[in-house]
């Protein structure tokens, strides 16, 4: 096993429940992402989040002089179905089991996806309306890999308008979106950047093998404003490289 990886697993035990929850944002300390409790002070909110303001491999990041690598295809298999929450940070949903998405010789399992308005990753600067995280975790070494992939005003989108039509208002609220296919959020051309990087969200966890998609999704403008209706900034800044390599698919 690899160090890096040894490292990701020991620290996914040691920020439970990370391990044992679909959510992987902190719980049972208020956070948010403006005032008292916003981004700048989650480092110092708990013990628990101290990577959050001292750790040297944050995310997200703003995309820049990414160098072009031979760095593996992505191959998702993922499955219809899941059930969506509003979380008090976000509109998630828990995915059916069995989907995977394999990178190389190392294949992850879908947990969940959950989306960011704007979005947390830049482009040379430039921000994306909403950003969707799709959260996979390796079940031998407990590193997760997190897709980003950005959404776009332009033609409707059947996946998201089907999401949007069920979004739950409240925080805590749930619904049942049985025949939703997330690979209807996915662009037709995968490439992709790629770097290693951490949650967004408390406890900043340095764990995650971060995979950005180039091209973004579009969908209907009126359902990006039923999500922006409910949570219009849930994005963390980005954040430093600190002489990171940020790889690009060819």
């Amino acid at each position: 096993m690899k160090k890096r990886d040894f490292l990701k697993g020991m620290a996914l035990l040691a920020a439970c429940p990370l391990c044992t929850k679909t959510t992987l944002a902190a719980e049972g300390v208020h956070w948010g992402y403006e005032g008292g409790s916003g981004t700048e002070h989650w480092g110092s909110l708990s013990e628990e989040n101290n990577a959050c303001s001292a750790g040297q491999q944050q995310s997200p990041l703003d995309i820049r002089g990414a160098i072009k690598a031979n760095i593996p295809g992505l191959l998702p298999n993922w499955r219809s179905g899941g059930k969506i929450i509003n979380n008090g940070h976000t509109l998630q949903v828990t995915t059916a089991p069995g989907g995977t998405l394999r990178r190389g010789d190392r294949t992850y399992e879908l947990v969940q996806y959950h989306f960011h308005a704007p979005s947390e990753h830049l482009v040379e600067g430039k921000a994306f309306p909403i950003e969707a995280h799709f959260v996979h975790k390796h079940a031998e070494t407990g590193a997760l890999g997190v897709l980003g992939v950005f959404l776009v005003p332009g033609s409707s989108n059947a996946c998201f308008s089907s999401l949007a039509a069920a979004f739950p208002h409240k925080q805590g609220e749930e619904a049942v979106t049985v025949e939703v296919d997330p690979s209807g959020l996915l662009p037709s051309t995968l490439g992709y950047w790629a770097y290693e990087g951490s949650l967004t969200t408390p406890p900043c966890s340095e764990i995650v093998n971060w995979m950005v998609a180039k091209h973004p999704v579009e969908v209907d403008g009126a359902d990006i404003k039923k999500f922006t209706a409910l949570y219009s900034m849930n994005a963390r800044p980005a954040l430093a490289t600190n002489r990171r390599y940020i790889l690009s698919s060819s």
